[in-house]
């Protein structure tokens, strides 16, 4: 059995001043609107999230220029990009899948599982070991 059990959500990073633009365009175009919104404080960040067929996807905005979603919006050259951030995915215990990542020799951000958005404990895979994309481990709150 895989460890990943779906895709939770797909994250996109926006400067706080787009994430408006970006909300009504969801709204009026498609009908989707924000689910709920919520700060994480210790990521340095407020997450929108809007519910399409069962996956989320979450409007990533930092709220400090040295949270790591704020350095990302910054390429190499300093300058400003924004769009696909990573994509998240279920599993059932996040500490296994961990675990797993790592005895397969790949990178973690995080060695060990931390506080995300709704209730979840979250772990970051480096975009490194990941082709280029990076990817989110979540757990949801038991």
């Amino acid at each position: 059995m895989s460890e990943l059990k779906k895709i939770d959500h797909l994250g996109w990073a926006f400067e706080p001043a787009e994430i408006p633009a970006v909300l009504e365009f969801f709204e009026k175009t498609f009908g989707v609107k924000e689910a709920f919104k919520e700060e994480v404080a210790d990521q340095k960040v407020i997450t929108h999230f809007l519910d399409v067929g069962g996956v989320w996807i979450e409007l990533l905005e930092p709220t400090s220029p040295d949270s790591n979603v704020a350095k990302w919006l910054t390429d190499k050259e300093g300058k400003k990009k924004k769009g696909f951030h990573h994509i998240a995915y279920e599993v059932a215990d996040i500490n296994a899948a961990i675990a797993k990542v790592k005895a397969a020799g790949q990178q973690m951000i995080d060695e060990a599982p931390r506080p995300g958005a709704n209730k979840q404990l979250i772990a970051f895979v480096h975009p490194k070991s990941t082709h280029g994309v990076m990817m989110e481990l979540c757990q949801a709150a038991k």
